[in-house]
């Protein structure tokens, strides 16, 4: 028996967006451990484009963005199982109608929509799955690990990652009450992914992070999917209400004697 012991149970992954995503090396690890993954993605058109990638595997539409889709997916998946181990909330969408601003600029329309969609969907998602959670199941969320840095090529979303993160937090204070289920977070640093690409500046501020590293390189996505994993494994049963920050110790090394040297000839 794997230490993890994931075999046969079963879990919901959503947000899979291609095979570079997150939510797809969580869902494929959790398969390499024996456990049945179910997909939910955006549209249509989303789960056409991943026809390929998914194959034969059970995959719902839900656009996080409408309560009705989220009620929607909760009935569709009672009807056709009896349960579930945990969820994978790996979703996330900032409409930067007008371009990068200045944080005093952000527009409330866009503001309120991308916390919706990529903080506020958690609460709904685990109202609605809620009769379905097992009694010691486990839902993990995917944060970043940097809401405390202002980063202007970022634009809004740091807070709205720190709102994901608490909103966390609470959900599993509120179902202590009745139940065991978990909440957790995996607070990710910069990753090689296709909505990262999408950033204008990315690159530039990936390949600082990665000098800020410890061990002067970058975080893989699996290193992310691992931990996630591993919090939505009976392994990790202690740990819940955390953020937990996967990032090679990118916020320890401020001063690595480099990365001082550079700014300093820079500056």
């Amino acid at each position: 028996m794997s230490f993890l012991n994931l075999e046969n149970k079963r879990f919901l992954v959503m947000g899979v967006a291609n095979r570079k995503s997150v939510a797809w090396a969580i869902a494929r690890s959790l398969e390499a451990e024996g456990a049945e993954v179910i997909y939910s993605v955006r549209s249509e058109a989303r789960l056409q484009g991943l026809q390929k990638l998914l194959g034969e595997r059970r995959a719902y539409i839900c656009d996080v963005e409408y309560p009705e889709q989220i009620i929607s997916l909760a009935e569709q998946i009672a009807a056709a199982y009896d349960g579930l181990d945990g969820i994978v909330h790996s979703i996330a969408f900032a409409n930067y109608s007008e371009g990068f601003k200045p944080f005093h600029e952000t527009l409330r329309k866009d503001f309120l929509q991308a916390t919706a969609i990529s903080a506020f969907s958690l609460v709904e998602v685990a109202k609605a799955l809620k009769p379905l959670l097992r009694h010691e199941a486990s839902v993990v969320s995917i944060g970043i690990s940097s809401t405390d840095v202002t980063a202007e090529n970022y634009g809004y979303m740091a807070p709205i990652k720190a709102a994901l993160e608490t909103s966390s937090y609470n959900l599993a204070k509120s179902f202590s009450a009745d139940s065991r289920v978990r909440f957790n977070t995996v607070n990710a640093g910069p990753l090689k992914t296709s909505a990262s690409a999408g950033i204008p500046g990315y690159i530039d501020s990936y390949l600082y992070a990665e000098k800020l590293t410890f061990r002067k390189e970058n975080l893989s996505t699996q290193e992310v999917a691992n931990t996630a994993v591993f919090l939505l494994s009976p392994a990790s049963s202690g740990i819940n209400g955390q953020g937990i920050v996967v990032n090679a110790g990118m916020d320890r090394n401020y001063f690595d004697k480099s990365v001082v040297a550079d700014a300093m000839r820079t500056s």
